[in-house]
């Protein structure tokens, strides 16, 4: 009787695609849950009684991941491919980021017996959307997001472990890249085929390469020869094969566990009177939501069932703000006066609202890690009730189009 797999032996790993970025588990997971439309149509016609077939068109896949904030920009850096935006000292990651890059997340599973089973794949996933939520002052801060993608594969047997290897040309020409340490097994779809893809980074630009015409491999010598690159070219090849990779996943013992809501500050004003002070911080707050969601344009062409260009034709980001209602502070700056303001007509609030949410390590707030603001943002809703021995409800919602993510505070401005 096979034995089954637990969650502590499911282990998710993330591999950018487009620049010289590297992979990485995926920490703080608390679900996963990734779904997958196989889109066959089944063909009929005049004349015969049922089918007469079916056609496959493209799947469907979508990959929903929540984690519990523990404080580190890295999964954001993975998503939209890159090592430096939103760093200390880097400019921060803005919605134009997350508009071409991609990536295959896997997960590496090993049962109860601890027999390793094998490993689910997700290629070319992208980013549709995003979430912070915190549903209460002492709630655990969580991060949802949201990916779409066209293939899910399972491997296993002797193409069990699914391995990336990179190299870095040190000259020009034809380069060899020795993968006999964790040797390639044939794709069982493809004959005399052992990548699944193979990309070089020169510069700014990735590039998928083209089997024969860029690239061989011998299955004898399992030299993986690329053609005519230059001095400085990275190669990612990505492959199954029946020997572990170095690395499946390192628990995360550097980060804190989780962040609750005590440790993050709120901002809310408008920035034509300057930056954020403390006058702006938004006291009583009961819970805070910042969803973000992308229109994406991810292109086909006719005579190829991939996907041969991706883009984001529209970015909504969304924030709505609870608490039990004490002051209107928060309508006097959604109508962009100081307090105290004698009328607050909601036709008149502004559409330069700024948002700026602050994580820091814990509720001593001396360890800032990272934070977003949402600017250019106007109220769509304004709401509050109350049911009998209750107090009263106040929430409100704001709209935008534009948000940035740091961990450079200075930036948060």
């Amino acid at each position: 009787m096979s034995a089954l797999v637990q969650a502590s032996y499911y282990r998710p790993r993330i591999f950018p695609i487009k620049n010289d970025v590297t992979d990485a588990e995926i920490d703080r997971a608390q679900s996963i849950d990734p779904s997958a439309t196989l889109n066959a149509e089944i063909i009929e016609e005049i004349g015969t009684v049922g089918s007469v077939g079916s056609v496959k068109g493209s799947s469907e896949v979508s990959y929903g991941l929540t984690q519990y904030e523990y404080g580190n920009i890295e999964f954001w850096q993975k998503l939209v491919n890159t090592a430096t935006l939103g760093a200390v000292g880097q400019t921060a990651i803005t919605q134009d980021d997350f508009k071409t890059p991609y990536s295959n997340i896997c997960a590496y599973m090993t049962d109860d017996d601890g027999t390793f089973l094998g490993t689910v794949l997700y290629p070319g996933l992208r980013t549709s959307g995003f979430s912070l939520s915190i549903s209460d002052p002492q709630a655990i801060v969580e991060r949802s997001f949201d990916l779409v993608g066209e293939s899910a594969i399972i491997l296993q047997n002797t193409n069990k472990y699914y391995i990336y290897e990179r190299y870095a040309c040190g000259s020009g020409g034809d380069n060899e890249v020795d993968l006999s340490t964790r040797a390639p097994i044939v794709d069982p779809d493809n004959a005399g085929v052992y990548m699944f893809k193979v990309y070089r980074v020169r510069g700014a630009a990735t590039t998928e390469l083209t089997l024969t015409t860029d690239y061989t491999y011998s299955n004898i010598t399992k030299i993986l020869t690329i053609v005519s690159v230059q001095a400085g070219d990275v190669i990612k090849a990505y492959y199954s094969s029946a020997t572990a990779p170095a690395t499946m996943f390192t628990t995360n013992t550097v980060d804190v566990a989780a962040i609750r809501g005590d440790s993050v500050d709120i901002y809310l004003y408008v920035p034509a009177s300057g930056k954020p002070s403390s006058a702006d911080y938004a006291y009583r707050l009961q819970s805070v939501s910042l969803d973000v969601s992308f229109d994406r344009l991810d292109l086909r062409e006719i005579g190829n069932d991939e996907v041969v260009a991706r883009g984001v034709t529209n970015t909504t980001v969304t924030a709505t703000l609870g608490r039990l209602l004490e002051t209107f502070t928060i309508e006097e700056v959604l109508r962009g006066q100081t307090a105290g303001y004698g009328k607050i007509d909601i036709s008149q609030f502004s559409d330069e609202i700024a948002l700026i949410i602050k994580i820091y390590s814990d509720n001593t707030k001396t360890s800032f890690k990272y934070g977003f603001m949402a600017t250019g943002m106007t109220t769509t809703d304004i709401g509050g009730g109350v049911n009998v021995a209750e107090y009263v409800n106040r929430e409100g919602t704001i709209e935008g189009k534009s948000f940035s993510i740091t961990a450079d505070s200075t930036l948060l401005v």
